[in-house]
């Protein structure tokens, strides 16, 4: 058996048509087949690969580690330089009090302890979300989606969970004296990138403080430089009480963690102790890999040249078939009509050799999110493909 049969034969399926596209090896914005075919990944593995696949720094780090020690302890019992590293890089980039790192595997996981937290410091049982979010697909952060389609078959899911609109400010009074936590994403990403105003952030804060309820804003897509800023939430000038990140963070390792004051994540120490535990969270393997990965960003001045890159893709990307692009920095949704011509154009730019997608909540709209430090030559190859499937998609069926 070869390995698409042993794919299909053996490895857990998510959807009948998965993209079943064989990949062999990955450096920088390309992946390749085993035949040699190149591919541009513009989606980053879905929001990953922020300085690219095999950053050589990122692969340093990971070999440097691979020689001293490997998983120790479960998390938060030895002190291990990856992590008080990363921990301390993390809260240099961000304002007070948020000083206080809990390292995870995942973004799902981030959202799970974050709702915890909520809960234990403030000693209440109530969280809002919004509508059309995505925070993951574990139960507790399933519960926190706002699209039911993803979330129908699997009800009952946590109790005390309700959405509010996204951008809505007569939806604020919702939040009460019983609410533990909102959960924001900064940026919405599987409604297709929507961005709400820096007014609305502001109420939302302001509501929080009010009520005495954290906010909490995911940044697991939008963080890591993805927008422009390290954080999509500066864009926003407000601070929440928790940021949770995952995704970019890594370097292409798994990592996830969220971030509060030292006063609050001490919630967790007492009543009762260990009140969250992970074995394999903050991995040493993966936080020097997220170590690395923030250096780059930061020693290759990634963050300046985002928005350059995002407007040159607009500016690029002109065709009568597309009807608008929405985009904070490099985190992009490109619309067209329908889905099914959506469908088409990326199945025909991936025979051309560039990866795309669509978002969950919005299948009109095509993803581009490509590594931070891809270089404006292959913004232009890639602009010029995707016009090309475009075209030849429109000739096809016309």
């Amino acid at each position: 058996m070869n390995h698409r049969s042993l794919f299909l034969a053996h490895v857990a399926q998510t959807t009948d048509f998965p993209l079943a596209i064989e990949i062999e090896r990955a450096e920088g914005v390309y992946l390749y087949g085993p035949e040699g075919k190149k591919y541009m990944d513009l989606i980053s593995g879905i929001g990953v690969s922020n300085v690219g696949h095999r950053h050589p720094k990122v692969l340093q780090a990971i070999r440097e580690q691979l020689d001293r020690y490997l998983h120790l302890m479960v998390y938060g019992e030895y002190i291990q330089s990856p992590q008080t590293l990363l921990a301390k890089a993390l809260i240099d980039t961000l304002p007070k009090p948020l000083d206080n790192v809990y390292f995870v595997n995942s973004g799902s996981e981030a959202i799970e302890g974050a709702m915890k937290l909520a809960k234990r410091y403030t000693q209440r049982r109530e969280i809002l979300s919004c509508t059309q979010a995505y925070h993951g697909s574990t139960q507790g952060a399933l519960s926190l989606g706002g699209n039911e389609s993803l979330k129908r078959a699997y009800r009952p899911l946590l109790p005390g969970t309700s959405q509010i609109c996204y951008g809505s400010f007569s939806d604020l009074n919702r939040i009460t004296k019983d609410t533990a936590a909102v959960v924001i994403e900064t940026i919405q990403g599987e409604a297709g990138v929507r961005i709400a105003c820096k007014e609305y952030f502001r109420a939302v804060r302001e509501r929080c403080h009010q009520t005495g309820t954290l906010l909490v804003l995911d940044e697991i897509q939008c963080g890591f430089g993805r927008t422009g800023k390290f954080w999509g939430f500066e864009h926003m000038e407000v601070i929440p009480d928790v940021v949770v990140c995952a995704k970019g963070m890594g370097g292409g390792m798994p990592i996830g963690a969220f971030i509060a004051s030292k006063e609050v994540m001490s919630a967790f120490k007492s009543n009762p102790i260990l009140g969250h535990i992970t074995t394999f969270g903050g991995h040493p393997v993966s936080a020097a890999a997220s170590l690395a990965t923030l250096q780059v960003i930061r020693e290759e001045q990634l963050l300046p040249q985002v928005e350059e890159k995002a407007q040159l893709i607009k500016k690029l990307l002109v065709h009568p078939s597309i009807k608008a692009i929405r985009h904070q920095g490099l985190m992009m949704a490109v619309e067209f009509e329908s889905f099914d011509l959506l469908k088409r154009i990326i199945d025909r730019a991936i025979g051309l050799g560039v990866i795309t997608d669509w978002f969950l909540f919005c299948d009109d709209s095509m993803r581009i999110a490509p590594p931070l430090n891809i270089t404006k030559e292959e913004i232009f190859q890639a602009c010029h493909l995707i016009l090309q499937a475009i075209e030849e998609e429109s000739l096809v069926n016309p």
